[in-house]
C-alpha cells in the first residue's frame, strides 16, 4: 500500500462537475492499492498516518499530529501510485490490484483511519474520473509505502 500525504490548507474533490468532498486544514491523502497488499498494510498504515507528527506547534516546529490540531482528512484512491516505468514510455500498473481487491481494502482503510485518528474521513469515489484540487501548505509532501517499513 502507497499513500502520497499533502498537509493541505484546503482540498476537494469534484466528480463529473459535482463537489463530493471538502476539507480545509489537513491531510490530503492518495492511496496507491497493490496485489499483495493486506490488514497488516492497512494497520500499520492508518496507525502511522494518524500519528504523524507533521502540522506545526506553537514554536513553528512539525510537531503535532492531525489529531492533535482536530483536523480533516481527505481520502483519493489513485492506482496510478503502483506505476511501473522501467520498460518504455507507457506505464505498466500490472501491480496496482484489481476493483475486486482493491475496493473493499479501500472502504478498510478508510474505516479504520477514521478510527484511528478520531476524525471524519471525507473521500473522492473509487474509480471515478475525478479532479482533486488542494492549496498545499509547506508545501509538505510525503510518500509511505507499507512494504518500506524499516
Amino acid at each position: 500500500m502507497r499513500v502520497v500525504l499533502q498537509r493541505v490548507s484546503q482540498a476537494s474533490v469534484t466528480i463529473e462537475g459535482v463537489e463530493k468532498s471538502r476539507i480545509g486544514q489537513g491531510l490530503l491523502i492518495l492511496l496507491g492499492i497493490e496485489q499483495e497488499d493486506g490488514p497488516e498494510d492497512l494497520e500499520w498504515l492508518c496507525k502511522k498516518i494518524a500519528a504523524l507528527r507533521i502540522f506545526s506547534d506553537e514554536d513553528g516546529l512539525m510537531n503535532r499530529s492531525v489529531q492533535e490540531i482536530g483536523g480533516e482528512l481527505l481520502v483519493v484512491s489513485q492506482f496510478t501510485l503502483h506505476a511501473s516505468t522501467k520498460k518504455g514510455n507507457r506505464p505498466s500498473f500490472i501491480r496496482a490490484a484489481r476493483p475486486e481487491t482493491a475496493i473493499p481494502l479501500y472502504e478498510k482503510f478508510v474505516e479504520m483511519l477514521a478510527r484511528e485518528s478520531g476524525r471524519p474521513v471525507c473521500t473522492g469515489s473509487f474509480g471515478a474520473d475525478m479532479k482533486v484540487a488542494l492549496l498545499n501548505d509547506g508545501p509538505v509532501t510525503i510518500c509511505i509505502d507499507s512494504k518500506n517499513r524499516e
